[in-house]
């Protein structure tokens, strides 16, 4: 007998938390359904404007997705205009300046080769000139007897010193 009544008293348990369960289901479920007509009532509403914008907005989209293709094509072949265009005046520019070196190691060497001439055929002879005319002006002052000279620092002082001679 104390068995049956344990047993009763366990079936008696379960039925009391399958109850319990019942009654915390059924009123989740009320609050799941208020909230699904809850959603309904608003957020519905907005996906379906959200919807209509979108429906409203694909063909601008559209046109503006074409247009910025267009624009990035168009973009592109001026900057491959514009690398050409910069390419060819570098080019241009470096042959330039060859061009301007040349021209000046030319005309620097004609001035030495100028500058060489005119020391071969005007100073170098203007020098021997210049020796010369020392030479007979010492020889004719030896044989006068040096009526010519004062005291003996006129001498020195009638000698050319290499810097005062003759540049041209």
């Amino acid at each position: 007998m104390v068995f049956i009544a344990v047993t009763a008293a366990a079936v008696l348990l379960q039925a009391g938390i399958l109850a319990a369960l019942y009654l915390a289901m059924r009123k989740s479920s009320a609050r799941m359904e208020a909230l699904a007509v809850e959603v309904k009532t608003k957020a519905l509403p907005t996906l379906e404007t959200a919807q209509a914008i979108l429906t409203e907005l694909r063909p601008k989209l559209t046109v503006i997705a074409d247009n910025l293709t267009e624009t990035t094509h168009s973009v592109r072949s001026q900057v491959e205009r514009v690398d050409a265009t910069v390419s060819d005046a570098v080019d241009r520019a470096r042959l330039q300046v060859i061009r301007a070196d040349e021209l000046l190691s030319r005309t620097l060497d004609r001035v030495e080769e100028t500058s060489d001439m005119v020391h071969q055929t005007v100073v170098s002879p203007v020098r021997q000139f210049s020796g010369l005319i020392q030479g007979v002006t010492a020889g004719i002052e030896f044989l006068m007897g040096g009526r010519g000279r004062r005291n003996g620092s006129n001498r020195e002082a009638r000698r050319p010193v290499p810097q005062d001679e003759m540049f041209i």
